[in-house]
């Protein structure tokens, strides 16, 4: 028993007494295999109601949450605070359960137990999001209940008559318009299910083998450790969606080994990091917002990943140019024990690992629903890894994946439930539809202005909240006011998604790149500029939607294959113009040459028009790239040429 415990013992458990952390291990675990239990059930028999569901799964998992926080809690009355606050946690998703009959007979209205349950779940959700996330989403929910209480005393069109502490419950707790709203239907639903399937699929092996196969096909290459970071970074990203853990999961191998061959501590850093940001735009996970985003707009989910595989990949595309660039500019070395024999050698003895991963994509193209594809693909997962000892998934392993996978979910599983209970205000107040239109009256009915707007908003709040909630907020706060002007819903939600999760290497949060800085021993601030300049097609996508749908795989089959074409010359003409290297070293001047020509390939009208400047713009920016690229390419080879030793 003692050796069970020691294998399941939260790592925050180290500093704490032996009984304590024992106990606190022992009980986080039950609580995260009863999760996974429901969650599984619930994703593939789908026979219990959405609030029931919702409920327990939250009374759950906050309180597992609060278990792990009191445990990493410093302050003694923090400590017991967090502890305390655990039966207080269970207490509402078993009274939904209990009294959902009762609840829906008298109309979800709230009885006198059911407001003291709600001022305990509003306790518990205020502590654990603090604890897990910070201020700001404790602030943004203040704020709201503050605004539905006290909104009589708001003056003209924000004003309203307020609302008791009874219809606040009723919303928020009885009915699925608040905390046990969509956002966390997606959380029981897909979230913590794909989460589970991504730990699963680390914890066999599939992580190691996506690290060797990247550097399989890019060590061999000059600066060959850069181009390994972000292809097995990216690929890595496509199962677990997070931008920080990436960081910690590829960096620990990839900065080092970048490093060694001549990249400097802060390039090294920004490389990791812009490559693990690449995660969260790629399907099919997507930082969890995929799942929230195919809810919101009412298409399938693997609607949303076949729009966002195009700009996903551009982003990728870019990246591992301006890194190849990089290496040619500094004149780094190889990675002399990559290369094909690597490659050849991981597919043959570890590539059934990567089954799970191409039945998710198998099941999804035949009309499986995402969450019954998952759990097949985690069964799947379950059936491969005793194929090899090294890989082999036992009893305890097991109780280790949900424990990790909890640990995983809990902060988003937080941020949901804080976004939902801030939701369900706007909704019930009418705010949300308001800010909505001040957009559009700021904007001018200008849709370049309101999209700078649009953005500038998203870039703000990305900054202080998860990636999900931020998108959950903007996606009530500012899509309508994209859509109002005639966008297509997946390009104002897509649009609002990458400005809402660039934060992660833009100061001054950048987690990912802080991450990547602590392992790399560079400067934060100077990594986190870097990997924006390397990573600056984030911030410029986004505004091609517009322009070109087709990115998203909306239009007919020319317009999309045109609409690739142009944004990649675009895109990578502005790679080679930052980096300022193709062959040779660039001037000041050719470098604003080359960007002018890149600007034009994506000039901001339509991919489809046909007008004599469009044209003429296009043609000439392509003219001028293929020049230059002409010119370096050749004076490149020519001074290569010069330097080569003569052999008499």
């Amino acid at each position: 028993m003692h050796a069970i415990i020691d294998r399941i013992r939260l790592d925050r458990a180290a500093d704490r007494g032996e009984g304590e952390a024992a106990i606190v291990s022992l009980l986080f675990a039950v609580l995260a295999v009863a999760v996974t239990a429901l969650v599984i059930y619930g994703a593939y028999f789908g026979l219990i109601t959405a609030l029931i569901l919702r409920s327990l799964f939250y009374s759950l998992v906050s309180a597992g949450g609060l278990l792990l926080v009191g445990l990493n809690a410093r302050a003694g009355w923090t400590r017991l605070l967090c502890y305390g606050l655990v039966p207080v946690a269970l207490v509402p998703g078993f009274h939904l359960w209990q009294s959902y009959v009762d609840i829906i007979m008298r109309g979800a209205m709230a009885t006198p137990p059911d407001l003291w349950i709600f001022v305990g779940v509003m306790a518990v959700l205020l502590v654990l999001v603090r604890m897990a996330l910070g201020w700001a989403l404790v602030i943004l929910v203040g704020v709201a209940i503050a605004y539905a209480w006290f909104g009589y005393l708001i003056p003209g069109q924000y004003g309203h008559g307020g609302y008791d502490l009874r219809r606040l419950a009723s919303t928020l707790m009885l009915s699925t318009e608040g905390i046990y709203g969509l956002p966390m239907g997606v959380a029981v639903e897909y979230i913590f299910l794909f989460a589970l399937l991504g730990t699963l699929l680390m914890k066999i092996g599939t992580g190691e083998v996506f690290v060797d196969i990247a550097r399989g096909l890019t060590g061999r290459m000059q600066g060959g450790p850069g181009l390994s970071a972000a292809l097995s970074s990216a690929m890595l990203g496509t199962i677990n969606g997070s931008a920080v853990a990436n960081v910690v999961t590829t960096g620990t191998f990839t900065i080092p080994l970048m490093k060694r061959v001549g990249y400097s501590p802060i390039l090294a850093g920004a490389i990791e990091a812009a490559a693990s940001s690449a995660g969260q735009i790629l399907p099919p996970v997507m930082g969890a917002a995929a799942f929230l985003m195919a809810e919101i707009i009412g298409v399938p989910y693997s609607q949303i990943a076949l729009a966002a595989l195009v700009p996903g990949l551009l982003y990728v595309v870019a990246l591992m140019v301006a890194v190849r660039l990089e290496a040619g500019r500094l004149g780094l070395e190889r990675d002399t024990d990559a290369g094909l024999a690597l490659l050849r050698e991981t597919l043959v003895k570890r590539g059934y690992l990567l089954l799970p991963l191409v039945g998710l994509i198998a099941f999804l193209i035949m009309g499986y629903t995402p969450t019954r594809a998952a759990v097949l693909c985690i069964v799947l997962g379950l059936l491969i890894s005793p194929w090899n000892r090294l890989t082999r998934v036992g009893p305890v392993d097991l109780v280790i994946v949900c424990r990790d996978t909890l640990v995983a979910t809990m902060p988003i599983v937080a941020a949901v439930a804080a976004a939902g209970a801030v939701i369900g205000v706007l909704n019930l107040s009418g705010l949300g539809l308001m800010l909505s239109g001040l957009i559009v009256d700021l904007g001018g009915q200008n849709i370049w202005a309101i999209l700078v707007l649009t953005a500038l908003a998203s870039f703000v709040l990305g900054m202080g909240l998860p990636t999900s909630a931020a998108y959950l907020l903007l996606a009530v706060l500012i899509a309508p006011a994209l859509t109002r002007l005639g966008l297509p819903p997946i390009v104002a939600h897509m649009f609002i998604f990458y400005y809402g999760l660039v934060s992660a290497i833009t100061p001054p949060v950048a987690l990912a790149a802080y991450a990547a800085a602590s392992i790399s021993g560079g400067d934060a601030n100077k990594t986190a500029f870097e990997a924006v300049r390397l990573g600056f097609v984030k911030l410029l996508v986004p505004f091609l939607f517009v322009t070109m749908p087709g990115l998203l795989m909306i239009g007919s089959p020319p317009e999309i294959v045109l609409s690739g074409i142009l944004a990649t010359i675009g895109v990578v003409g502005l790679t080679i113009a930052f980096a300022g290297w193709l062959a040779r070293p660039l001037g000041s001047g050719e470098r604003l040459m080359m960007a002018a020509a890149a600007l034009l390939v994506i000039w901001p009208t339509a991919v489809t028009a046909t007008d004599p400047v469009t044209l003429l713009a296009r043609v000439l920016g392509c003219a001028v790239l293929g020049l230059f690229a002409w010119r370096a390419m050749t004076s490149g080879g020519a001074v290569a040429a010069a330097n080569r030793p003569r052999v008499s």
